[in-house]
């Protein structure tokens, strides 16, 4: 587990432990809801906001999935770098060709 990941399970401990996983997937969902609140006032749809509102909303959402990653074992960074090996060899070819469609305008 990174250091964040432990700094988010000492504070859950203190406030007296984890809630069920069902129960920390309606926060993720909860929170993701308010990050696309904030996305639609930023792009000016509903209101008005500011990024540093985002940041907060992006921070709650992150915290929310630490909560679940922790509760199972997980370390989000090694699932991160997973991710993102998993999405540079499945996708490489399909970034290159859209960047040099867009490069050459067709």
């Amino acid at each position: 587990m990174n250091e964040l990941q432990m700094d988010v399970d000492r504070l859950v401990k203190e406030f007296g432990g984890y809630w069920e996983p069902f129960e920390m997937l309606a926060a993720i969902t909860e929170e993701l809801g308010e990050v696309s609140r904030e996305i639609l006032k930023l792009e000016g749809i509903k209101g008005e906001s500011d990024v540093e509102k985002l940041e907060e909303e992006l921070g709650d959402l992150l915290f929310s999935i630490s909560c679940l990653a922790n509760f199972y074992g997980i370390d989000i960074f090694r699932a991160l770098s997973k991710s993102i090996e998993k999405y540079r060899k499945r996708d490489s070819r399909r970034w290159s060709s859209k960047r040099l469609q867009t490069q050459n305008g067709t």
